[in-house]
């Protein structure tokens, strides 16, 4: 599968043939799988509500027992009581969906086919610059004619690019050997390097 790849101007540079996993049959199952558990790794499980025994009041018996005419009453932390403890309340939590590495392999694949069958990966010689500005990332999102949309640039490491682009909205600079399913699916355009495929390949290799 060819595509062409361009520049930073947004001017055709030339071909490049795509790997084969570019062209993996899509399960909508698995990435549905591989997303959801990617969103719940990201939950930190923290929310909590305090129990009767929790809560700051005094353990003192509100009234005494009988010739009140109120009902019984032992303590002001009742759940019964404004204020008092909460039943049955969501306690801290491990969220945390574990996935195997073969999954996480196939769905990745699955997700690059299923953005190149809709037209949104854009495939760019380079994105290093000679100076790091944010303007650079500006003019080049306007060359390609992604801006304004939900872009993640898979490329090889680079902190000066990365620094670049970190201020602008909606954009995602991700190292192309971290890069999972979740995010290739969320981006309306994924821009990639010549270099970034050749890395890719390498990791889906192993």
């Amino acid at each position: 599968m060819e595509t062409t790849v361009y520049n930073a101007k947004g001017q055709e540079k030339g071909k490049i043939e795509l790997p084969a996993f570019f062209n993996t049959e899509i399960s909508s199952v698995l990435l549905h799988e591989i997303t959801t558990a990617y969103l719940n790794n990201q939950r930190a499980g923290t929310h909590k509500t305090k129990t009767r025994g929790e809560v700051s009041f005094s353990g003192a018996k509100p009234w005494k027992q009988k010739g009140t005419g109120n009902a019984r009453a032992g303590q002001r932390n009742s759940p019964l009581w404004r204020k008092g403890g909460i039943i049955f309340g969501p306690q801290p939590r491990d969220y945390f969906t574990k996935m195997s590495k073969q999954k996480k392999k196939q769905s990745l694949s699955m997700a690059l086919a299923a953005q190149v069958q809709n037209g949104n990966i854009i495939v760019v010689d380079s994105v290093k610059f000679d100076e790091v500005k944010t303007k650079k990332v500006a003019e080049l999102l306007k060359n390609l004619k992604v801006d304004g949309k939900k872009v993640v640039f898979a490329i090889a490491n680079d902190a000066s690019f990365r620094l670049a682009a970190r201020n602008v909205k909606n954009v995602v600079v991700e190292n192309i050997k971290n890069i999972n399913a979740y995010q290739v699916l969320w981006a309306d355009k994924l821009v990639i390097t010549s270099e970034a495929i050749e890395i890719l390949k390498e990791r889906q290799a192993a």
